[in-house]
């Protein structure tokens, strides 16, 4: 990152991903769907209950017998709590409902938990993380582990460390989660991308957050 990029990302009152985080804020207290719920009338002040949780996610359902992300975990309680219909992959809502819960965690160590539930979709991770796909033949460690920190059409590769999501990037104007990341480094190595939401994204996110354990999260962080 450069200074000036750093620089936004630290000022609260200069970071645009702060704006979703004032959405999602918003968002936290307006009562939704056929319950007439909001989340904060189950989860009561956000600074309190969700401190922590974003360093924490994907974790392990045992309804569904495999781990969800942070979004998947919102929508979730849309659905069986508050009675509405889920909020769209990549919609301002979405990002910025996840935004405002993952900023509760600023400045905490990501702390994945792996046990004999989730090593399993950790290893499907890690698998995809090290595989080559698409017509260039690439794998994720190749450019991530091996040439981190060298050039690729101009720019530092880095080292793919997911603790900022969802974040402002400069390219997109726009916030956006890691999902969105991983699909633009598919259609880079000419992939055929997953679905939003697909088990692969889920178990590859996990694999991430793990290998950056004890990285700070930095939600809503500033990308070039």
């Amino acid at each position: 990152m450069a200074r000036e990029t750093r620089a936004m990302q630290d000022d609260d009152a200069g970071n645009p991903g702060v704006l979703w985080v004032l959405d999602g804020e918003a968002l936290w207290s307006r009562e939704a769907g056929a319950a007439g719920r909001a989340c904060a009338g189950c989860h009561g002040d956000a600074r309190a209950s969700m401190r922590g949780v974003a360093a924490r996610y994907p974790a392990f359902d045992p309804a569904r017998g495999r781990p969800l992300n942070l979004e998947q975990r919102i929508n979730a309680c849309r659905v069986e709590r508050q009675k509405a219909p889920p909020l769209a992959h990549e919609s301002r809502d979405l990002l910025a409902l996840t935004a405002f819960v993952a900023r509760q965690s600023r400045g905490l160590p990501i702390a994945i938990e792996i046990d004999a539930r989730t090593k399993p979709f950790l290893d499907a991770g890690r698998a995809t993380f090290t595989r080559r796909q698409g017509q260039l033949n690439l794998s994720c460690t190749q450019c991530h582990d091996d040439h981190w920190g060298k050039k690729l059409a101009g720019t530092t590769i880095p080292q793919a460390h997911p603790t900022g999501y969802p974040l402002y990037r400069l390219e997109w104007q726009g916030l956006g989660s890691l999902q969105r990341r991983l699909r633009n480094c598919l259609f880079g190595m000419r992939a055929e991308p997953y679905s939003f939401g697909a088990s692969e994204f889920v178990d590859l996110e996990l694999y991430l957050m793990w290998r950056a354990r004890g990285m700070k999260v930095e939600t809503p962080a500033v990308r070039p």
